[in-house]
């Protein structure tokens, strides 16, 4: 029973409306009367109420409307319903010059049918945890959410690129929408600027559709100018087999493993340095080891933590120990505070050091958990701990993420790609061309793969060649891993046509592993394969799919068996 994933290592070290399209029935419960209760909800109108809630108010703020305008305490919001794609959009912005705004809650108030399952999002990656469900009235789903009812996948959300965190709650009486503007745990001092915090779009699914592609869909309209690689991403990368403790051999040897069993020519494969390699005698020299890598005939990649700040950093440069909250262990990790233009300017060394190296990829991580003190799991409806701020008040959690993440993609430049890890999917899209869209996989405990990594690339599928190219994380072959279930790992990610990477521990590769391997890297390599889980509905780690390969016009499908003959471990995560 492990619980070996990266934070627990790094932890480790640290310690050494309307309806309309109506289906159902009136007089439900929940129902006005002679309202019959919605499948699909129409939002992209005014809100029925808007509040607002400050840092120095301990009450919410009942905002009154005049047409599209809600004011109230120095307070004002302006909901403006465009014309715009499909059925329009609901432009929302905000204005506070006095008053240190810390959220903006809208509300629609209609009977909602009670038959629909609906599914929601994550703030950054999932945890195992997303899944077509009932109405759960608390539950935060960030970003968007779809319902599923006999006349269609109907979907809401907000496009990428808003400047507050934003979530959703679904309930029998209507809709909420609430915009997170805070700026670290306080409110955000915008003074006389105005804000737009958001734009809404809806989706109207129709009878018949497929799940997954209406989905898929209303991710295209989310996010309309994603940045994508030019050719399908497949290779190595040491994490889980090796946990930090790297050296150069180790990486030379994984790259001619990977050289060996690519087809020659075509998209070559990537060869990534995970996290250990840095203070590592073994890697004295970077530009040679990605030389050394390119000379392999394999692309060079590499892991950068950009916000670590030095144990001898200036303090003045980094971030309050109080974003952790109460959990003071963490007050040990330091971070840079981006609002801080030295600070900034040190954190971006770490993205330019690697491109001025040679290397092609560069996977980043950890930026949203150095930023705000907290996983996305632990999030909830709070992305970060009350009571502390950034040096600079004046723009909110969002836009400094915005900014950082834009920040990166400028330090790089045009040449490298860009893999976000624990990076907001929402305010990445069409900076980053690749996302890691679920917690770690792992090396030691297939349940956790299971939960993980299947969940994910199930769930958040819709968002591959949308928002990004998706990355599941890795395929780990290692003997703590029961290779049944690794093969089918392996299978699954290759013919879904997202991100393959492999973590592969010498001693478990093998003549079967090879051929395994050979096979996965040539579907991969396509680049032409893509699939969807059958059972999407009603399995959180799906086993029934169906695959479609573009240049044969061909499909089948398969079914994987996740459980093993024992079931699930219900101890291990």
């Amino acid at each position: 029973m492990s619980r070996f994933t990266r934070r627990s290592f790094v932890g480790g070290a640290l310690a050494a409306t309307v309806a309309s399209g109506a289906s159902g029935v009136a007089g439900q419960p929940g129902s006005k009367p002679g309202v019959a209760a919605a499948s699909w909800c129409e939002i992209l109108r005014m809100p029925d109420r808007v509040t607002a809630y400050a840092e120095d108010s301990p009450r919410a703020i009942a905002l009154a409307r005049s047409q599209s305008t809600w004011r109230a305490s120095g307070i004002e919001v302006r909901t403006e319903v465009r014309t715009g794609i499909q059925s329009g959009e609901l432009s929302i912005d905000l204005a506070a010059a006095a008053v240190p705004l810390t959220r903006i809650h809208l509300r629609w108030s209609m009977p909602v049918n009670a038959s629909v399952l609906i599914m929601g999002d994550a703030w950054e990656r999932s945890y195992g945890d997303l899944a077509w469900r009932g109405f759960v009235p608390e539950r935060a789903m960030p970003w968007y959410f779809a319902t599923q009812a006999a006349d269609g996948v109907h979907c809401y959300g907000v496009r990428t690129g808003a400047r507050a965190l934003c979530f959703w709650q679904m309930d029998r009486e209507g809709i909420s929408l609430w915009l997170d503007v805070s700026n670290g745990g306080m409110g955000v001092l915008l003074g006389q600027r105005e804000l737009h915090a958001a734009t809404v779009l809806a989706r109207r699914g129709s009878t018949g559709e497929q799940p997954l592609q209406a989905v898929a869909s209303f991710c295209r309209l989310l996010s309309p100018h994603p940045r994508l690689p030019q050719g399908p991403i497949y290779g190595t990368n040491d994490w889980y087999y090796a946990y930090g403790k790297n050296t150069s051999a180790q990486i030379y040897r994984d790259t001619d493993l990977i050289a060996s069993l690519s087809l020659s020519g075509g998209y070559r494969p990537f060869s990534v340095i995970d996290m250990g390699w840095e203070g590592n005698s073994t890697f004295p020299d970077m530009a040679r080891v990605a030389e050394e890598i390119r000379r392999r005939t394999v692309r060079p990649g590499i892991w950068v933590r950009p916000l670590e700040a030095p144990k001898d950093a200036n303090t003045n440069l980094l971030l309050p120990a109080a974003r952790f909250g109460s959990r003071r262990s963490r007050a040990a990790e330091l971070a840079y505070d981006p609002t801080i233009p030295e600070a900034l300017e040190a954190a971006l060394a770490r993205i330019r050091h690697p491109v001025q190296w040679g290397f092609e990829l560069i996977k980043h991580d950890f930026s949203t958990y150095d930023l705000l003190g907290q996983w996305g799991s632990e999030m909830g409806a709070q992305p970060t701990n009350s009571g502390w701020h950034f040096s600079d008040r004046s723009r909110t959690n969002a836009e400094i993420l915005l900014d950082f993440y834009t920040a990166i993609r400028k330090a790089a430049g045009d040449s490298p790609l860009i893999l976000g890890c624990n990076t907001v999917g929402h305010l990445s899209a069409g900076l980053f061309e690749l996302q890691r869209t679920g917690d770690d996989t792992s090396g030691q405990a297939w349940e956790r793969t299971r939960r993980m990594g299947v969940n994910t690339l199930a769930y958040r599928l819709p968002q591959h060649g949308t928002f990004f190219v998706q990355d599941a994380d890795c395929v780990a072959i290692t003997k703590a891993v029961p290779w049944p279930q690794t093969r089918d790992w392996l299978d699954l990610v290759a013919r879904s046509g997202t991100a393959l990477f492999l973590s592969p521990a010498p001693d478990a590769i093998g003549e079967e592993q090879r051929a395994a391997i050979r096979e996965a890297f040539a579907i991969a390599a396509a680049g032409d394969s893509h699939g969807r889980a059958l059972d999407w509905l009603s399995e959180t780690t799906p086993q029934d799919w169906r695959f479609e390969n573009g240049s044969s016009a061909s499909s089948a499908t398969r079914h994987y068996n996740w459980s093993g003959e024992n079931g699930c471990d219900p101890f291990s995560v």
